[in-house]
């Protein structure tokens, strides 16, 4: 299951202010995309709290996204989650449509539950203490994280998180994927978990790979190598200085052989790394050894269409750890149609 944490906080971290009124962080085009994120889902969670103070609709407001996912023969809005020990009110304006599910536990319970039930893809919207279940359980994939342009100054106001023990501190930093302005407002995605860092960054090699030049006789493969901070340090494609280099030979290329941050770091490669060459000597499974990397994630095994591929399994030998996504391989597969014969 992948769990997003979506929610909006003003300068100072408050989720909303100390009045009676709802206090509107966000924006229109933001309530719109946040609208998208929960037609994508199978289900909302928040807390009581949240429906007592907010009463809020959880639904997908549009019509268009409405009608999409009857399309796909899914009902109209998610599954509305309310995490409450206690009764709510009669009226609350999540009960207006859809399915609803009334549940208390510990979060990893209720994760379990919603896995048993199907769901896939979960939003949680709030409000603090939620929040901070799911941040100091580890069981985060995503937060999409909206700061107003204001202040609240009222420590009497609800903040976006309480106290706890979180995953994430000064040395281990969460990954940040993108920071976009949208209108007045700033949307920070965040990537907590080790299956959403890798798909970032096996994304990045795909994009990578579509520089390529053209060639029917070489794979179209990127390559970047991030350090243990999650900060890119390298990157390289095929055939991007010369008409045989490799992408993972073109991203070592530009590190020191001795820098003190491979021995640490994480190669993404769009395709397994090669472990057998007719152009050159020393594979990319060798150069990779070599420089000591620890860990390989690659979303496509090599086909044998030029060379026979083993280099997961080479890697593995030498104590490598490597990790595939071969749910990401059609893309792979996309980029390199001209190879294939696709």
């Amino acid at each position: 299951m992948y769990i997003l944490l979506s929610c909006a906080v003003s300068l100072d971290g408050y989720l909303d202010d100390a009045t009676d009124e709802r206090l509107v962080l966000s924006n229109a085009a933001d309530l719109d995309r946040v609208d998208a994120e929960r037609a994508g889902v199978d289900a909302i969670l928040v807390g009581a709290n949240t429906i007592r103070r907010d009463d809020p609709r959880l639904s997908v407001r549009s019509p268009a996204r409405r009608a999409a996912r009857e399309a796909m023969g899914k009902a109209a809005t998610p599954l509305k989650v309310i995490l409450s020990t206690g009764d709510l009110p009669s009226g609350a304006a999540f009960r207006a449509d859809g399915e609803s599910l009334v549940t208390s536990g510990t979060v990893e319970s209720v994760v379990g539950q919603l896995h048993a039930r199907g769901v896939d893809r979960l939003m949680v919207e709030g409000g603090g203490r939620v929040l901070t279940e799911f941040l100091t359980s580890g069981l985060a994939d995503e937060l999409q994280l909206v700061v107003a342009p204001f202040f609240v100054g009222d420590s009497a106001a609800p903040r976006f998180v309480h106290d706890g023990r979180f995953p994430w501190h000064a040395d281990h930093r969460a990954t940040l994927a993108t920071a976009s302005a949208i209108g007045n407002v700033v949307l920070h995605r965040y990537l907590l978990s080790v299956g959403a860092v890798d798909r970032h960054w096996l994304a990045r090699t795909i994009e990578l790979s579509l520089r390529c030049p053209p060639s029917t006789t070489a794979f179209s493969v990127g390559a970047v190598v991030v350090d243990a901070s999650g900060d890119e340090i390298a990157w390289g494609y095929s055939r991007e200085t010369d008409d045989l280099v490799h992408a993972e030979e073109s991203a070592l290329a530009k590190l020191a052989p001795d820098d003190p941050r491979l021995p640490t770091a994480t190669i993404y490669s769009s395709m397994e790394p090669c472990s057998g060459r007719k152009s050159r000597p020393r594979t990319c499974s060798t150069l990779i050894r070599d420089a000591a990397i620890p860990r390989v994630v690659f979303a496509y095994r090599e086909p044998s269409t030029f060379v026979d591929g083993e280099g997961a399994e080479e890697l593995t030998a030498a104590g490598v750890t490597v990790v595939e996504y071969p749910d990401l391989a059609d893309q792979v597969r996309d980029a390199n149609r001209l190879q294939l014969g696709g």
